[in-house]
This record gives structure tokens, C-alpha cells and sequence, in this order.
């Protein structure tokens, strides 16, 4: 195991549930109907694992006020419908969290609301594997990129920042991890392209079956 890991941290979006490709859709479709031709790069960018208030605060100072608003409420009545219909666990995470979690504790920390964990992780049937141990930015000041996520889950499960590891896909999620002192895997079998998670103590990986193997157990 990476130098006695005690914790895993897992991001959801992207990590846990293959979600980002619809949450991507949604995002272009909207930016074309309120004015804002938003490329997937730049809705990658901006967008990818900051939390709803950061991106709502995006979309205000491109888009105003209002738009932001009727935005936010198109693009969850949008989510909630196309999860019920297409939403799946990323390829490889079941297979590699059965193999982790006899080893070593595991939490989620995650930028989604704890509603929004409720409906993707319970409609994948990963929710009661995890629960009791999930951890959203509602509960922090400070979203990703800030480390404040990351520490909150961290002091809430006993385990110091250097005995954690985080499983991340977004690059606001490594530099997240960075900033509380932890190490990251940076998983670049999804949207996000892998020199956008480059960095130190992070090692970039494509396969989550090949995550136990990274982890050492």
C-alpha cells in the first residue's frame, strides 16, 4: 500500500458515477440557449468538479443574474431525467472498490450536493457502500480548488491528510488535494484530458481496474 494509506477519498462525478458526459451535454446545450456559446473544452474547464454555487457564480458573470438562475433549475430537471434513464458506475469501479475497501477505509468528497449523491449513487447502488462516510462542499466554505473539502472529510474520518489518498478526474480536484497535503491518483479515463492532471504527488492513470494495483493492495 502507497507509504500506509489509511483513507481513500473518492470524488463522485466522473469517479464513482459516469455523469460528467451528461452533465457536459446539458451545459452546451444551455450555454447555446441563454447566449453563451461554451465549447465542451471550456465547460470542462470552468465546470469539472467545482461545485453548483462556483459554477452558478461562472455563469452569472457571463450570463447575468437570471439567466444563472432559469439555468440552474433547466440544467437539474435535465440531470435528474437523463440519470434515471442512462446513469452507470464508471467502467472498473465496483471491480476495484470490492478489491480497496477490504484493505483500506474509504469516504467520498465530492463538490455535488448530498441530494444529487443521493440520487446518482443510490441509482448506481453505490450509496449504501458509502454511506455515512460522504462528504460534500455544502458542508465547507470553500469548494475545490480550496483544500477545505478534502480536510473536512479527512478530520471526520480520524486519518491525518498524509495518510490519504484521493481518486480524483477534475483538475480543481488534484489541486484540491494538493492544497490539503494529499496524495492524488488522477483518473483520465473520462472527460478530463490527462496533462490537466499532471503534478506533484499525482499519479495519472486511465483504468480503474487498475486502481488496487496503484494503491497497493
Amino acid at each position: 500500500m502507497i507509504d500506509e494509506t489509511e483513507l481513500v477519498l473518492f470524488d463522485c462525478d466522473g469517479v464513482l458515477v459516469d455523469s460528467e458526459p451528461i452533465a457536459l451535454a446539458a451545459n452546451v446545450a444551455l450555454g447555446r440557449r441563454f447566449g453563451w456559446p461554451l465549447t465542451e473544452q471550456e465547460a470542462i474547464s470552468l465546470f469539472l468538479g467545482r461545485s453548483a454555487a462556483a459554477i452558478d457564480a461562472e455563469i452569472a458573470q457571463r450570463c447575468g443574474e437570471e439567466a444563472s438562475v432559469q439555468w440552474r433549475a433547466e440544467f437539474e430537471t435535465r440531470l435528474r431525467t437523463e440519470f434515471d434513464a442512462y446513469l452507470q458506475p464508471v467502467p472498473g469501479i465496483v471491480e476495484a472498490l470490492n478489491a480497496i475497501e477490504p484493505h483500506v477505509a474509504v469516504c467520498v468528497a465530492s463538490s455535488g450536493s448530498h441530494a444529487k449523491m443521493r440520487h446518482t449513487l443510490g441509482h448506481t447502488g453505490l450509496y449504501d457502500r458509502f454511506k455515512g462516510r460522504i462528504f460534500s462542499a455544502e458542508e465547507v466554505t470553500h469548494g475545490k480548488p480550496a483544500p477545505d473539502l478534502f480536510l473536512h472529510a479527512a478530520a471526520s474520518m480520524g486519518v491525518a491528510p498524509a495518510r490519504c489518498v484521493v481518486v480524483e478526474d477534475s483538475h480543481h480536484g488534484v489541486l484540491a488535494a494538493r492544497a490539503a497535503g494529499m496524495r492524488s491518483l488522477g483518473y483520465a479515463g473520462g472527460l478530463t484530458p490527462a496533462a490537466w492532471l499532471e503534478g506533484p504527488d499525482t499519479l495519472v492513470f486511465e483504468d480503474m481496474l487498475t486502481l488496487p494495483a496503484l494503491l497497493g493492495v
